[in-house]
C-alpha cells in the first residue's frame, strides 16, 4: 500500500534548528528505508526563499500501521519534533514509475 506522507516543520525560531540537529540521522534512516524499497519518492518543501518548511515522502508498506510502527513513530523528523504538523494520504504511483 503506497502513501504520502507530508511533514510541516513549526514555524518558530528555532524550527530549522531543529530540522538542521535531526538531518544527518533523517537521511540515514531515509536511505534504509529507501535500499528496504520503503520509501520510493522523497523531497524536501521549500519556501519561497528557498528554504526547507517540510518534507514530501512517497513510501510503500503493507499497511499504515505498518508504516507507521516500522518507520514513522521513529522517523527522526517526529521524535525531533521538526514536523509540526503531518498528512498521510493514501496514494497509487503511476505503473511507469513504481519500482
Amino acid at each position: 500500500m503506497q502513501f504520502i506522507v507530508t511533514g510541516y516543520d513549526g514555524t518558530d525560531d528555532k524550527a530549522l534548528d531543529r530540522r538542521m540537529a535531526a538531518r544527518e540521522a533523517h537521511l540515514a534512516m531515509a536511505g534504509d528505508m529507501h535500499k528496504k524499497g520503503r520509501w520510493l519518492y522523497a523531497a524536501a518543501i521549500l519556501d519561497e526563499a528557498g528554504k526547507m518548511m517540510g518534507s514530501m515522502i512517497v513510501c510503500d508498506f503493507d499497511s499504515r500501521e505498518a508504516m507507521e510502527a516500522e518507520w514513522l513513530n521513529s522517523e527522526p523528523y517526529v521524535t525531533g519534533k521538526v514536523w509540526e504538523r503531518i498528512e498521510i494520504k493514501k496514494a497509487q504511483v503511476a505503473p511507469f514509475c513504481a519500482p
